[in-house]
């Protein structure tokens, strides 16, 4: 009988070729949990396509082709749509983990019979060189805490398979990972952290985020197709900033 599968990693990438070696590599790295590994190609026009092809003989992973460029979002959703995993994990091509993350997060989620799970991260140069600087996570974070700053790194997230088919991801003109966050704390009331730097993040110079009026602007209009008013998003957006200050100052 086949061992049943713990975790499904979802990855897309588009132009990944100089760091999806070492993204795929830390998949692989895993202790103490049966894994598979979702590889979304967006229609990538650098040599990601023929790196990926180291991987064709491992059967754990699994490369998918997108016929057209087709966003970050529906690429996990693609990943998120073939999991066979109890969970599913979410892992940036240009990030990677640390050898335990997974096990951990699972233990914790069976402990705590809770839906979803993050950690902290390590700030990374493009290099791949830490920049010294670690970003924390409350060990339970409620929907109003979440309002307040996004607590959860994308790729530090595992989650309940089921729980990510009840949403899946949209609008990714939008901050569409923190949307289903808030989605799934609307339903699920909290969700659990582990304060320790289990991602390593490196800061890209060309992800939405780096941009910051235009990251304040998206985060804005997360508020209101969450349907809060203007005088509760105006008080969550002076939250978003002093936090987004402190945390990467």
């Amino acid at each position: 009988m086949a061992e049943e599968i713990q975790v499904s990693v979802v990855m897309p990438v588009y132009n990944g070729e100089n760091y999806i070696r070492q993204a795929v590599e830390s998949v692989k790295k895993q202790q103490a949990v049966s894994w598979e590994l979702f590889i979304i190609d967006d229609c990538s026009t650098d040599g990601t396509a023929r790196i990926l092809k180291e991987y064709e003989c491992d059967s754990r992973i699994r490369l998918i082709q997108n016929k057209k460029n087709s966003g970050v979002a529906e690429s996990r959703n693609i990943g998120i749509r073939l999991a066979r995993g109890t969970y599913v994990a979410f892992l940036d091509a240009d990030d990677w983990w640390t050898e335990d993350k997974l096990a951990v997060q699972c233990r914790l989620l069976e402990q705590k019979q809770m839906v979803l799970c993050c950690t902290g991260r390590e700030l990374m140069e493009p290099s791949g060189k830490s920049t010294g600087k670690i970003i924390h996570v409350p060990e339970t974070i409620t929907y109003e805490m979440l309002l307040k700053t996004n607590h959860i790194p994308c790729s530090s997230v595992l989650m309940k398979t089921e729980v990510a088919r009840e949403f899946y991801m949209d609008h990714a003109e939008l901050h569409e990972d923190y949307i289903l966050w808030l989605r799934v704390l609307g339903k699920y009331g909290k969700v659990c952290g582990i304060d320790e730097p289990m991602l390593k993040s490196r800061m890209s110079e060309g992800g939405k985020s780096r941009n910051k009026i235009k990251s304040a602007w998206m985060h804005w209009n997360v508020y209101r197709l969450m349907g809060i008013g203007w005088f509760r998003s105006s008080w969550y957006m002076v939250h978003y900033i002093v936090n987004g200050l402190k945390k990467y100052h």
